[in-house]
């Protein structure tokens, strides 16, 4: 599973939002100051870094600097109530990949994560001997190009990035049509048996896409 370290000092804030990360699936470590952040994001287990600039003991941009004098690639999402466009700019120079003003509004913050996960991945998603290049949006199947609309294109790209665990129907709503209700759910059925029907997967015996009763879908890995 997906490990994002969130370095954030004020409860208030880190509380509800690694909250608000496992709901969408990822694993949370959480820390409230510059060292234990630093220790933990070099560790190499760590695929992204929410990192709040405040943090005591070590600055934000003190951390990130050394994240990446280190020579660690890790994707890091700056959190900071310092909207001035100077700050920001050396938040970047220190190796900052993205950043996310105070106050963020959280779907916006899960998006520019998700966004840096993305990249993080490259440009290939590959299981079960489905690829799809992310830069062209083309998909193949056992090296037969599969033509998907954009829906069932967002919706193989959600599985594939978490393949072989369990993504729910709630973040497949949010992900791919921006619904943070989770509603429609027979939108979500009709679009999952589409997509199985051009892959070639029979929904009796799924040998690609598998359904989890009452919490969402998994795309095996074979």
């Amino acid at each position: 599973m997906t490990t994002v370290l969130l370095a954030e000092d004020d409860p208030a804030i880190s509380e509800p939002l690694a909250r608000a990360l496992q709901r969408e699936g990822y694993t949370v470590l959480v820390r409230d100051d510059g060292q234990g952040a630093l220790t933990a994001a070099l560790s190499g287990d760590v695929a992204l870094v929410v990192l709040d600039l405040g943090l005591p003991d070590m600055d934000g941009l003190e951390v990130c600097r050394r994240l990446r004098a280190g020579r660690s690639s890790v994707p890091v999402l700056v959190l900071t109530a310092r909207t001035d466009e100077i700050d920001l700019v050396v938040g970047l120079d220190a190796g900052a990949d993205d950043y996310v003003a105070k106050p963020f509004r959280l779907a916006e913050l899960l998006a520019r994560v998700r966004a840096l996960l993305r990249r993080r991945t490259g440009d290939v998603l590959e299981a079960s001997g489905v690829r799809m290049e992310l830069a062209s949006r083309r998909v193949w199947h056992d090296d037969v190009e599969v033509h998907l609309s954009n829906k069932e294109y967002e919706l193989l790209r959600v599985l594939l990035e978490e393949a072989g665990a369990v993504v729910t129907r709630a973040r497949i709503m949010r992900e791919v049509w921006d619904d943070a209700e989770g509603g429609a759910s027979k939108t979500l059925d009709m679009h999952v048996s589409w997509l199985r029907r051009k892959l070639g997967d029979d929904p009796q015996r799924s040998r690609l896409l598998t359904t989890v009763r009452g919490v969402g879908f998994r795309f095996e890995r074979g």
